[in-house]
């Protein structure tokens, strides 16, 4: 079958409010808020965007609504060029949101809408787009319709297609028990601390890693904030440092990284230079307030390699 995509992802598509506020308030506090920008997001679709502008090709499964932020949401990746064939487009309902408050150190809350991002039945998938890519990259879903349907997409898929999920807190805390028809099935698995945490039992992400290599997956990179990332297959491992730069907004950082380590799998870097390509694209993320303004083209990338 004719791979006529790089990746293609399949994950909620959401529209970001964020909020800059003074302190992510706790129980029975106040804050204010400083500004608000409003932008596309969605993890995958994140990781999708950063993709294309490094020149890849690639496309997305997923749906919205036909409101003010579908139209946003379809619009956005039209310029991006990202291929919008293999989203679905919902007569009724609203598109996603997510509401993301983010403190003068760039760290985050988000609450999140979903809408007609938990409504995806596998009838209503394009197969012709899921079938013809290198990888199908997932991210996770607030209902369990649409984690159902990626299941049946995932046992449906042919050999050629790799598998990559970068879990999100929802889905670790299904614990590797509840995700093992995806994590079965990962070519690539990208979770960050606390979701390797929250899978697996155990704060050691070096046994962490181990647990998944064991069930299945080839490549673990464990996301590990300031301090880089974590990389290994069961023959090579290794501790990739972060670059230094100043933070604006953590916001995305997790998809920037899954969009450089991903294109280095595709060009086949070795697993460390993966690493670095990760923390790269994720650092430029961090330098810009939102998920995809800080994301790096790929002139700029072909500095580091």
């Amino acid at each position: 079958m004719k791979q006529i995509f790089d990746v293609v992802g399949f994950g909620a598509l959401n529209v970001d409010k964020l909020y800059k506020v003074n302190k992510i308030a706790g129980p029975e506090e106040e804050g204010f808020v400083i500004s608000c920008e409003e932008a596309c997001g969605g993890s995958a679709a994140n990781t999708i965007v950063g993709l294309a502008r490094l020149g890849c090709k690639v496309s997305f499964i997923g749906k919205v609504a036909n409101d003010r932020e579908g139209k946003m949401l379809l619009d956005d990746f039209r310029r991006e060029g990202v291929n919008i064939k293999g989203i679905i487009k919902a007569e009724n309902g609203r598109s996603g949101v997510v509401m993301g408050f983010v403190d003068p150190k760039g760290e985050r809350a988000l609450y999140v809408d979903p809408g007609v991002n938990d409504t995806i039945s596998f009838e209503e998938i394009n197969l012709e787009y899921a079938f013809k890519t290198k990888f199908l990259h997932l991210t996770s879903f607030v209902g369990e319709k649409s984690f159902e349907t990626q299941k049946k997409l995932v046992e449906s898929l042919p050999e050629h297609v790799k598998v990559s999920l970068d879990p999100g807190e929802l889905y670790a805390r299904k614990g590797c028990k509840g995700l093992e028809p995806l994590i079965s099935k990962c070519f690539v698995l990208m979770p960050n601390v606390k979701e390797l945490t929250l899978l697996t039992g155990g704060k050691d992400y070096v046994a962490g890693a181990e647990k998944l290599l064991e069930m299945g997956v080839k490549i673990v990179a464990v996301k590990l904030g300031s301090r880089g990332c974590y990389v290994t297959d069961g023959e090579e491992s290794h501790h990739v440092e972060a670059f230094r730069v100043e933070v604006v907004d953590t916001t995305g950082a997790g998809d920037a990284f899954c969009a450089g380590f991903l294109y280095g799998l595709l060009n086949n870097k070795s697993l460390k230079k993966c690493g670095e390509i990760g923390n790269f694209v994720a650092s430029r993320c961090i330098m810009k307030m939102g998920a995809r303004a800080g994301l790096p083209r790929l002139e700029e990338l072909k500095l580091l390699l």
